[in-house]
């Protein structure tokens, strides 16, 4: 008859042998064909990266995003689940040149450009086989036999094509702008990848005396957060229709916004003038520093309205080469344009601290500074400083040459666009991303580096451009391309073409792009489009559902919507469960540093994935913070899982001991107990409940509705039952008990399946294929269990409410 059960709650060991059965009879790829005909439903895989090993973090997301599709395949959809690996970028080259023993750009170069490229692609994999049996130990189903790979040919001529048509629309541009820069990695970020690396920090801005010209002791005070800056400086810039005054204070005389002058001084002075800012326009003033000599005029007040008095002194110093406002303003006064730091974020040779990093000369400058009797105040502050998301460095704006794309030409479309997703919660969507877009900027696509997808832009002497869309349009127009080109650099950095315009042989740009293009261009990059499987692509896009952590708002969800309206005009997902960090139990972020990091693994064979899974199921909102520990795992195991499986040891032992045999006995509805009638109406209530939930992605609400059965069920139904499995013989009433309760199990098996994949394909096999050889020989196999409403009687199950 049925198998024996033990009672033992470490599942770890049957999980095993469920994986070990799943691969045997291969029921993920039996799972897909069977649905070959079914009405398509789509999931999208953020690409991970296999050169970092998975967190815990990793464990939430997977079982989110394996659960969904579980449950749609089950209601008879045919859902692919293409994995994919993300296999660009900096984290790869960070990882290579830790490896060889190399530091910056200039190590990389003289290593020799290929072996690095050969070295990255090799890094990629490292961690590959960790992945892969991480994901099947959480029973996190993907195709990983066919993933897609961002740095394969394929995937990245499809790039070609999208970045093509985005030039062809006038969108793909270059221009000389300040740019959020890391001096380590020598490379600008996008605003996207900004967002992800703030940091509070402690430092000193400066509030510093610059002389008026022809005066013995008359200064204005400036204030700056980034004293490193003010060797660069070449203007001073004032609200035009704020009111400034002259005042006396001890020895001196100083210039400031009227409104801040008591809270600067923090002293008595003497007021001697009063003037709007406009009226002070022009007057000019000596240079702090003399290590260069400007071309054009300099040294003088500006006026632009950006200025406030929130802060500082009312007036603020103008280095066009380090920040957006400045260069505005430098553009409007057509100021100079001055820039004592180099690529490497150093001070220049002109200063007096070549080859200190900028950040770090602030302390030589002040020191200057008060030598010098031009330091009014140092002050410390506290505030939210970007840094690099790769590599931990303090980011700079400064002023580059970079490629954009023209984002903020496409506002009203991405707004547009998101506004026709479910967002879950609707708060982020509406919130957090929906203000993001509001204030969207242009795209800062190009890397100063290796290790990514090559810029597709070609340029002459003559000053003509093309972007390339497919190797074959390369090939058409180069009489150097090799066949089997790779489109990486160096290879394709040697590839040359001849210029429509003069004839003349045109050289690729040497700048790869931002890696989160690669992983945004997915839903047809991974198919090979527009060059192949246009029907397979047409009917997977848009996906129905992806999901992955907050901080994705500003990176995969807003690169996917970004290129999808660019290219499609329409969004790319229906659907995105946003979710939260997991944290340690005292709420804190988990880090190897502090010691409260869970190593994954360690916590699947301690635990078992059904019992992790259930926690991150039911333990909150997926978009809110969980709390990671112990006990709160082995909790929602104990009471759930442990007790549905408890009911379940109980049926088998006494079922054998009968020699129950399912399959020849049917449920005689005439004679069945109030118990029975009000169980089977229980469940098919919550069959329907759990339909409905799932189908509007409610995850929590439904481990609370299984939850409430499963209680039900053990304490309630099977305790007031208990004697009539006692009975002698086979009577009805026995017989009604046994099927109800057979009934009930195997129907929350089925429906508890998509969450517990493991547990119900244990209970399932035991209780179904044991006895019956034309069933599937899977649960996952099955359909989702039908709502039956013959069996529902809600009048029944409020008066056993009352009871209870």
């Amino acid at each position: 008859m049925y198998k024996k059960v033990s009672t033992d709650l470490n599942f770890v060991g049957r999980e095993r042998e469920v994986l070990e059965f799943w691969k045997e009879n291969d029921i993920f790829r039996k799972s897909i064909d069977e649905r070959a005909d079914g009405e398509t439903y789509t999931f999208y895989d953020g690409p991970p990266t296999a050169n970092g090993k998975p967190h815990i973090g990793h464990v939430l997301t997977r079982v989110i995003k394996d659960m969904i599709p579980r449950y749609r395949t089950m209601k008879g959809y045919k859902v692919l689940r293409k994995a994919g690996w993300d296999t660009h970028g900096l984290p790869v080259e960070l990882e290579v040149e830790k490896k060889l023993g190399l530091d910056g750009k200039e190590q990389i170069e003289e290593y020799g450009l290929e072996p690095f490229i050969n070295e990255c692609k090799e890094s990629v994999w490292k961690y590959k086989g960790m992945w892969e049996d991480f994901s099947g130990i959480v029973g996190f189903w993907a195709d990983m036999d066919d993933p897609y790979v961002t740095y394969n040919n394929d995937f990245i001529e499809s790039e070609w094509w999208a970045l093509k048509k985005i030039w062809d629309d006038g969108l793909l541009y270059k221009g000389h702008k300040i740019v959020p820069y890391c001096p380590r990695c020598g490379t600008p970020l996008s605003s996207h990848e900004v967002a992800q690396g703030y940091k509070d920090v402690k430092e000193k801005s400066a509030i510093a005396k610059f002389k008026v010209k022809n005066t013995e002791n008359e200064y204005i005070l400036a204030w700056t957060t980034t004293p490193w800056t003010l060797p660069s400086n070449v203007a001073l810039c004032v609200n035009p229709e704020e009111y400034y005054v002259k005042v006396r204070c001890g020895e001196d005389i100083y210039i400031l916004a009227e409104a801040l002058a008591e809270s600067v001084l923090k002293a008595e002075f003497e007021v001697l003038d009063r003037k709007l800012g406009k009226e002070i326009e022009n007057t000019e003033y000596e240079p702090l520093f003399d290590f260069v000599k400007p071309a054009k005029k300099a040294y003088y007040v500006v006026c632009d309205s950006y200025v406030t008095l929130t802060d500082g002194t009312g007036i603020v110093h103008i280095a066009p080469a380090f920040g957006e406002d400045d260069a505005k303003v430098g553009r409007k006064y057509d100021l100079p344009f001055v820039q004592l730091v180099d690529s490497k974020g150093e001070m220049t040779k002109e200063t007096s601290w070549p080859g200190m990093f900028c950040k770090d000369a602030d302390k030589e400058i002040f020191k200057d500074l008060e030598s010098r009797g031009l330091l009014f105040a140092a002050l410390p502050f506290e505030h939210s400083y970007p840094f690099c998301w790769r590599c931990d460095t303090p980011l700079i704006y400064y002023a580059r040459d970079t490629w954009f794309i023209k984002m903020t030409e496409v506002r009203d479309r991405l707004i547009r666009n998101n506004n026709t997703i479910n967002w879950i919660p609707e708060s982020i969507g509406k919130g957090r991303f929906g203000d993001w877009l509001e204030n969207v900027q242009d795209w800062g696509i190009s890397r100063d580096r290796y290790w990514g997808t090559p810029l597709n832009i070609w340029e002459c002497e003559c000053g003509h451009r093309h972007s390339i869309g497919s190797i074959e349009e390369l090939r058409s127009m180069s009489d150097n391309c090799p066949e089997d080109i790779e489109l990486h650099r160096p290879y394709i950095d040697a590839v040359t073409i001849k210029c429509p315009e003069c004839g003349k042989q045109m050289k690729r740009v040497k700048e790869v792009i931002d890696c989160w293009f690669d992983s945004g261009a997915m839903p047809f990059a991974q198919w090979h489009y527009p060059f192949e499987n246009e029907e397979i692509f047409n009917d997977n896009f848009p996906a129905d559902f992806i999901s992955e952590a907050v901080d994705q708002t500003r990176g995969w969800f807003y690169s996917l919507l970004a290129i999808s309206t660019l290219i499609f005009d329409k969004a790319p997902y229906k659907n995105v469960i946003v979710l939260g960090h997991v944290q340690d139990e005292n709420g804190q972020k988990m880090s190897k540093s502090k010691g409260n990091a869970v190593d994954p693994i360690d916590a699947l064979n301690e635990f078992g994935a059904d019992a992790i899974r259930w926690y991150f199921y039911s333990n909150s909102a997926p978009w809110l913070p969980n709390r990671f520990h112990k006990d709160a795992v082995v909790e929602g195991q104990r009471k759930f899982m442990g007790t549905l499986w408890n009911t379940y040891a109980f049926f088998v032992l006494y079922a054998n001991i009968d020699e129950f045999d399912p399959t020849k006995y049917t449920l005689d509805t005439k004679s069945l107990a109030p118990m029975d009638k009000w169980l089977l109406s229980r469940l098919n209530t919550v069959v329907k409940t759990v339909d409905s939930y799932l189908s509007e992605y409610k995850i929590t609400e439904t481990t609370r509705v299984l939850d409430e059965f499963v209680d039900e069920l053990s304490n309630w139904y099977v305790r007031r039952s208990r004697t009539r499995f006692w009975l002698k013989d086979m009577p009805q009433s026995k017989i009604n008990a046994y099927m109800t309760l057979y009934t009930a199990l195997v129907t929350i098996a089925k429906t508890a399946a998509p969450m517990i994949p493991f547990m119900a394909e244990e209970i399932y096999r035991n209780l179904v294929c044991s006895v019956d050889e034309t069933a599937p020989i899977s649960v996952h196999l099955c359909d989702f269990p039908a709502y039956d409403e013959s069996f529902v009687d809600s009048e029944l199950e409020k008066k056993m409410d009352e009871v209870l």
